[in-house]
């Protein structure tokens, strides 16, 4: 009797030892989020994590660059987006739980340049001369043929007719972060980020604002993959609280739906 419950109980640990793992696996999902988003996601991760004890991972870049991981097999559970655009291409690729997207933010876009920078504020509208502020300097933003921040800056000068002269001195980055970083450092006159990403760098300053009709709006949809974990849509409806609310708002994004709590 002995030696069987020795083996039982053996039995026991080495069966709980194999679901161990993926009993903590299934305790956290996994986030690819467009990198401004960063600094107010983080806040609600931690706030989601105190709430349900769901650890989250996030993976931040370009919506472009996350979009086309998710293609590739990357194992994500949500995907937010920059822009509808690359949201759109997601779900052509069927790696998209279309039933679950929600267009969840507004931002903004602005003119920066570092914060002990000569120019102060302009003013951006028609026939706005971009090429003559920058000067010899560089011109900051995401790349304009994928990343949804840079998609927004060209579409806003080529409709201001700012675009042609400007061109030539632009700086593409691989993210708006990055770019937000080169004018930080310095490496670059002036930068168009979102007005968000601007709020949290101490190292720029704001020196205009692009107007809301001059490129497209700039929405940010969520949605689950098609092979996210259950938890994944918890998370989706967290995203949509009262308590996120708050949170997204103090970084200054739009809350584009009404709290679900």
């Amino acid at each position: 009797m002995h030696r069987i419950a020795a083996i039982s109980a053996a039995f026991v640990v080495l069966l709980g030892a194999a679901h161990s793992p993926a009993a903590a696996q299934d305790n956290t999902i996994t986030v690819f989020a467009a990198a401004s988003m960063k600094n107010a996601l983080d806040d609600i991760d931690a706030a989601y994590t105190a709430k349900t004890g769901v650890k989250v991972t996030v993976s931040y870049a370009a919506s472009s660059t996350l979009a086309k991981q998710i293609e590739q097999g990357a194992p994500a559970d949500v995907f937010i987006s920059a822009d509808t655009d690359w949201m759109d291409y997601a779900i052509g690729k069927k790696t998209i739980n279309e039933p679950s997207r929600v267009n969840l933010l507004g931002n903004s876009i602005v003119l920066v340049a570092p914060k002990d920078s000569q120019i102060n504020n302009v003013s951006i509208g028609p026939g706005f001369d971009l090429a003559r502020l920058a000067g010899d300097g560089r011109i900051a933003t995401g790349d304009v043929k994928s990343v949804p921040a840079g998609k927004y800056a060209r579409a806003a000068l080529e409709k201001l007719g700012s675009w042609q002269a400007a061109e030539p001195k632009f700086a593409m980055a691989d993210s708006v972060r990055a770019a937000l970083t080169l004018v930080a450092r310095g490496e670059a006159a002036l930068g168009i980020v979102y007005a968000t990403d601007a709020r949290i760098e101490p190292g720029v300053k704001i020196i205009g604002t692009f107007p809301g009709d001059s490129h497209p709006a700039i929405i940010y949809p969520v949605a689950a993959t098609t092979t996210a974990k259950p938890a994944a849509h918890d998370y989706l409806a967290f995203l949509r609280s009262t308590a996120a609310r708050n949170i997204l708002e103090k970084y200054g994004f739009k809350f584009l739906v009404s709290p679900s709590t």
